[in-house]
C-alpha cells in the first residue's frame, strides 16, 4: 500500500497521514510498527527492491562473472527506469540508515567481483572495484530518473558501464599473452584466493596482513594512474 502511494506520487513522497488514511490505521499503531517514517520508508524501499534481488538471489553463477557483472549493470539501471520514485528514494539523503536491501545488493556485487578476481580479471581489489562500480551506476540511474530531458541518450549507460569497466577489468585473459598480466591484477587474484583458502599455511593475522599488502599493491595501479 505505501509502495504503491509512492509509485504514484508526483515527487516521490508520502505523508504518514496518507498512509494511515489508505490502512485504515491509526499513526499510534503505524508509528509503533515502524519507529518513524523513516522505517517505513525503509520498509517500503525493501519491499520494492527485494522482487529485483530476488532474481539476483536466484541466478546461477556463470562461468563468465565479468558478463554477469556487465548484466547486472544493465539490470540496476533498467529496475531504476520502471521505478523511478523508489528509487530515488533509496538513494535520498534524508534515509540517514541505508535500507538493508542496498547493503545486499552491494554484497552480491562484491560477490561477483571476488569471483572476477579469482581468475585474474580485476586491475583492482574487490572491495575497491565494488566502490567504483556501485557509485557510478547509482550516479547514471538517478541522472536517468531525475534529469531525464538532460540525460536523454538511451546509450549513456552503456557507455559509461563499458569505461567504468575497462578502469575496473582486466583485458580478456582468454585471450591474453603472459606479456599482458601485470602486477596489480596479480596481486588482487592472489588476495581472492587468499580470502576464500582454508589452507593457506598463515595465521589469521599473518593472512590479514597479507591480504592488506596484496590490495594495496592490487589498488597502486589506480591510485598513480
Amino acid at each position: 500500500m505505501a509502495a504503491r502511494l509512492v509509485a504514484e506520487s508526483p515527487d516521490g513522497d508520502i505523508s504518514t497521514r496518507a498512509v494511515c488514511e489508505a490502512a485504515q490505521v491509526g499513526a499510534p499503531a503505524l508509528y509503533r510498527h515502524f519507529g518513524d517514517k523513516e522505517g517505513l520508508l525503509s520498509a517500503v524501499v525493501d519491499h520494492g527492491f527485494d522482487a529485483y534481488l530476488a532474481t539476483k538471489r536466484d541466478r546461477g553463477d556463470t562461468t563468465d562473472p565479468v558478463e554477469d557483472l556487465r548484466n547486472g549493470w544493465d539490470s540496476h539501471v533498467e529496475f531504476a527506469l520502471r521505478n523511478p520514485n523508489l528509487y530515488r528514494l533509496m538513494n535520498s539523503p534524508a534515509m540517514r540508515t541505508p535500507p538493508a536491501s542496498a547493503a545486499e545488493s552491494h554484497r552480491i556485487l562484491t560477490r561477483d567481483l571476488e569471483r572476477a578476481a579469482e581468475q585474474g580479471r580485476l586491475r583492482i581489489a574487490p572491495g575497491l572495484a565494488a566502490q567504483m562500480i556501485m557509485s557510478a551506476t547509482t550516479g547514471v540511474a538517478l541522472m536517468l530518473v531525475s534529469r531525464p530531458g538532460t540525460f536523454s541518450d538511451a546509450g549513456t549507460s552503456t557507455r559509461v558501464r563499458d569505461a567504468v569497466h575497462a578502469a575496473v577489468f582486466t583485458p580478456d585473459v582468454r585471450v591474453a599473452t603472459p606479456a599482458d598480466t601485470d602486477v596489480p591484477s596479480t596481486a588482487a587474484r592472489l588476495s581472492a584466493l587468499l580470502r576464500r583458502s582454508q589452507g593457506s599455511g598463515l595465521s589469521t593475522a599473518e593472512s590479514a596482513l597479507m591480504t592488506e599488502w596484496l590490495d594495496r599493491v592490487s589498488n597502486s595501479a589506480h591510485e598513480h594512474g
